[in-house]
């Protein structure tokens, strides 16, 4: 999951289903990490604004996911990326002899919904590395489609796809409203879709497990 509220939100009755029929099903939820410390972006301030939060708003977050999870019955595990509208990177200048260091935000309500920013590619490798060596080949993994293009969700299908393996996909919420003609451009190219039948408790569970992020519920 590239947020906390991915999962839930995109396929929290499929996820329901699994755990209700036994299977373990974990969420890595992987921009999880801690706000960094020093000024926020704009883009950051817009949103706590939304959120009606503070720089609290990382633990509010993993609380409501905590919470979320329980309801669907999965496990999760939070990784310690920040959130893109918090990323950064520092530019040094040299100016009269001095070297200014100026923090350069890399994302912004214009970009967010583009490319990965070339300074993140050391990231991804990272990320690989690390779940290269916890990824069993009796895990299932299942990566967003990154349908909208989020750079988080980008990121996250990046990652996924250099880990090898079988892969599924789920179509990302409200992204995939939106978008409907990229799922019909992936079907003509080839893709196979699959369809999971829900029980009557999974699709309550589901709507629990969404409820669960009060936060983000005025962004959707």
């Amino acid at each position: 999951s590239p947020h906390f509220d991915d999962v839930a939100l995109s396929c929290g009755g499929l996820v329901s289903e699994k755990c209700r029929a036994g299977e373990q099903v974990t969420i890595w939820t992987i921009c999880a990490g801690d706000i960094p410390p020093g000024p926020l972006s704009s883009f950051a301030q817009t949103l706590h604004s939304r959120w009606q939060t503070g720089r609290e708003a990382v633990q509010q977050r993993r609380m409501e996911d905590i919470a979320s999870c329980n309801i669907l019955g999965a496990r999760y595990r939070h990784f310690s990326v920040p959130d893109c509208i918090y990323r950064y990177v520092e530019i040094e200048t040299l100016t009269g002899g001095l070297t200014i260091t100026e923090r350069q935000h890399l994302y912004s309500e214009e970009t967010f919904l583009g490319p990965i920013h070339p300074a993140e590619a050391q990231l991804i490798e990272q990320l690989v590395g690390t779940l290269q060596r916890e990824i069993t080949d009796r895990v299932q993994v299942i990566s967003p489609l990154a349908i909208g293009g989020h750079v988080d969700h980008r990121l996250v299908r990046s990652v996924a796809e250099k880990l090898g393996g079988e892969l599924l996909y789920y179509a990302d919420y409200p992204y995939c409203l939106k978008e409907k003609q990229e799922l019909e451009r992936l079907e003509q190219a080839g893709w196979n879709k699959l369809i999971e039948k829900l029980s009557e408790e999974s699709l309550q569970f589901w709507q629990r497990g969404i409820a669960a992020h009060a936060s983000q519920i005025s962004t959707f």
